[in-house]
């Protein structure tokens, strides 16, 4: 194909090959970030609009099974308090810490919920657990029920080689938490509110289970689709060539 004194030649079977594969992956890769931007933004929205949807009652009703909203929830129970878990490689503020999570069962059910009651600062000493006080007489908490903390990649066993209570975990596996609690365990977390009594730093927003928001998505997007149009003007400027007059 020739425009003006220039002329472009496709080039070899392998390089055509490799350009024709890989442009289209970079295009899909972009749009498959802005489908996850929209899901991210979507959740945003539904969390900022939680108090629009009726609040869950837990001692009555079962948390919402059929929808990834957040929704605000109550209940009266009491806390486990000798089974309390530590998720570990949580940060707030710059600061490395745990998200504390309390087993609370709930009061006229034979069902108990984990309780994100919020952030501690892990400390110095790794070896050393932070304390974690909890009450033991009969509570009425308030709060918001999602997915709990994000988390990364799982890898091995939810809690490692750790024993005991209060038990360090590494990300949230209800089934294996279930087994070692007392009554069934719902699959949801209950986020205590900012006001409520006995929680520690607590700064809630959306769960994205990968830590970010809809802004890095979009970012990653237009990394692709950067790469995509790069790949695209490498391909006609390596194969166009200036003939002379």
């Amino acid at each position: 194909m020739r425009i003006g004194r220039y002329r472009f030649r496709l080039p070899g079977v392998w390089p055509l090959l490799a350009t024709a594969i890989l442009f289209p992956v970079l295009i899909a890769l972009g749009f498959w970030q802005l489908d996850r931007a929209a899901q991210r933004a979507a959740l945003e929205d539904a969390y900022a609009s939680r108090d629009e949807r009726p609040t869950v009652d837990l001692n009555r009703d079962a948390p919402p099974t059929d929808t990834q909203l957040p929704y605000n929830a109550q209940v009266v129970g009491r806390y486990q308090a000798q089974r309390q878990l530590l998720l570990d490689n949580q940060t707030s503020q710059g600061e490395v810490g745990y998200h504390v999570l309390t087993p609370l069962r709930i009061h006229g059910r034979d069902a108990v919920i984990l309780v994100d009651r919020g952030w501690v600062p892990a400390g110095n000493d790794r070896d050393t657990l932070p304390p974690i006080p909890a009450p033991t007489e009969r509570v009425m908490i308030t709060g918001h029920l999602d997915d709990g903390p994000a988390t990364g990649i799982r890898l091995g066993a939810m809690a490692g080689e750790a024993q005991g209570w209060p038990l360090r975990i590494q990300y949230l596996d209800f089934d294996a938490i279930g087994q070692r609690l007392e009554g069934s365990l719902y699959h949801r977390v209950l986020r205590l509110d900012p006001d409520a009594e006995h929680g520690f730093r607590r700064d809630w927003g959306p769960a994205f289970r990968e830590g970010y928001g809809p802004e890095r998505n979009r970012g990653y997007a237009v990394q692709w689709f950067a790469l995509a149009a790069t790949l695209l003007i490498v391909f006609v400027t390596v194969n166009t060539r200036r003939e002379s007059p």
